[in-house]
């Protein structure tokens, strides 16, 4: 049996209809509402970068009808509008979840389709959960056969694979059949799209928008008949074989697996996720080792060749190439230990300090690793060599713990849109979500 005949979109697809919302543990619906709350937190502090207004222009210049809410505007626009501009908003700081089977972030390509199309239709709590929690499932399956070859060809994962999470969740939102459910990933997969090239611009975040928003079409154009095709990723020059994948024998193995919203690593430093085992990993040495700055004489950081081309930049000259600049990230977590959104902007980037203490930080290729570990190893004044390996993906932590750090990450950031009072209101609705009838009274927090 070759790779063409594993009928891959259509187990899928099975899989996508079939999965009824009691098949779902409860703790999985758990660190589905994280998983909400970091992305609402994530998207309220997004929305002020520069990119954010100008899709907001974009659709007030394209009009339609008010559907959905903008997070943190105050206004509603069409539902493919509302998931283009949250979904880029939520990516636009890289202040968002990684799942590692993905390579990529994958509910920024979900909860902006997902939450539109709820609230257009009225959808409840639990099966808005449910429904991210099924294109999660799709996301990481697709991810496991695209694997490391999608992303290393040059790939941004978060854009091509989010195309059929999103069109997955949006499917099962709207009860398609099989058919229909095939379909809205052959329309989503013909689209799917996104280059690491655009690393450090305004379209990396776009990648994100642009997914959610195809995906959300998709599941409505076949809602309605539109054809797509019916073996989009495993077919002759279909999506594994043109953007550099193969199918994984495993794949139902995976559908069976448990569900990855365990396996999110939420961030807790505003940049890429490349950049935080290094982080972590220093400010541990200096902890353990109780130095102070002046003891450091040099840092060798190895990582591997996938954090390199995503944040190997060793001279930033802007806040938003700071986050993809591992030698940067560290300084800035050193000098100034504050790593959320402050400390990414083109001044912060450009202080004489943070270039000056740059110099003492090198970056080595090792080929032990291939996602975002880290080995330090620092030298210091006195001679003495500490070395230290770490890696975020694998020190998530347990759930009541991450909902903790990430209801405090929720707090801090929806504060200065919300205020304190309403952002904790807003974090009570999420915790109980699964037992609304329906999303409104959260869409009216964050619009």
């Amino acid at each position: 049996m070759t790779e063409k005949d594993i009928e891959l979109t259509h187990k899928i697809a099975q899989f996508i209809v079939k999965t009824d919302l009691g098949d779902i543990p409860q703790p999985a619906f758990e660190h589905a509402k994280v998983a909400l709350m970091d992305w609402i937190a994530v998207t309220l502090a997004g929305k002020e970068d520069p990119l954010v207004a100008k899709l907001v222009n974009y659709a007030g210049l394209m009009g339609g009808n008010e559907q959905a809410a903008v997070i943190g505007f105050g206004i509603k626009t069409n539902i493919s509008q509302a998931a283009l501009i949250n979904g880029a908003a939520s990516h636009a700081l890289d202040f968002d979840d990684t799942l590692e089977a993905v390579i990529g972030h994958p509910t920024v390509t979900l909860y902006p389709a997902l939450l539109a199309l709820a609230e257009w239709k009225g959808f409840s709590g639990q099966e808005l959960l449910a429904s991210y929690l099924i294109g999660l499932k799709i996301a990481a399956v697709v991810g496991q056969c695209g694997g490391m070859e999608h992303y290393m060809h040059g790939w941004h994962a978060t854009g091509t694979i989010g195309h059929f999470a999103s069109a997955a969740g949006c499917s099962k939102l709207l009860g398609l059949d099989e058919q229909q459910t095939i379909y809205a990933l052959g329309i989503a997969g013909t689209q799917a799209s996104g280059l690491k090239s655009a690393f450090g611009t305004m379209c990396k975040p776009f990648h994100a928008g642009k997914a959610a928003q195809a995906g959300l079409m998709s599941a409505l154009l076949a809602s309605d008949g539109f054809t797509g095709a019916d073996n989009i990723l495993e077919g002759t020059f279909g999506f594994l074989e043109v953007l550099n994948g193969k199918v994984n024998k495993n794949f139902v193995e995976a559908l069976n697996a448990p569900w990855e919203a365990a396996d999110l690593a939420q961030k807790y430093h505003a940049s890429c996720h490349a950049t935080h085992s290094p982080i972590e990993g220093t400010l541990a040495i200096l902890e353990e080792e109780s130095l102070n700055l002046d003891d450091i004489k040099s840092i060798k950081l190895h990582v591997s060749k996938l954090a390199l081309d995503a944040a190997g930049k060793t001279d930033p000259q802007q806040g938003l190439a700071g986050k993809f600049s591992i030698p940067y990230c560290v300084a800035n977590a050193l000098l100034r230990g504050n790593t959320g959104t402050p400390a990414f902007t083109d001044k912060k980037v450009n202080d004489p300090k943070i270039k000056e203490f740059m110099k003492k930080i090198s970056l080595v290729k090792s080929d032990l690793f291939k996602l975002v570990e880290a080995k330090i190893e620092l030298e210091t004044t006195g001679g003495k060599v500490y070395s230290r390996t770490t890696d975020v993906m694998k020190d998530i932590p347990p759930l009541e713990k991450k909902k903790e750090k990430i209801t405090a990450k929720l707090l801090d950031l929806a504060d200065a849109y919300l205020g304190q009072k309403k952002a904790s209101e807003l974090v009570e609705i999420i915790n109980s979500l699964d037992q609304a009838d329906n999303i409104q009274k959260l869409a009216e927090y964050y619009s």
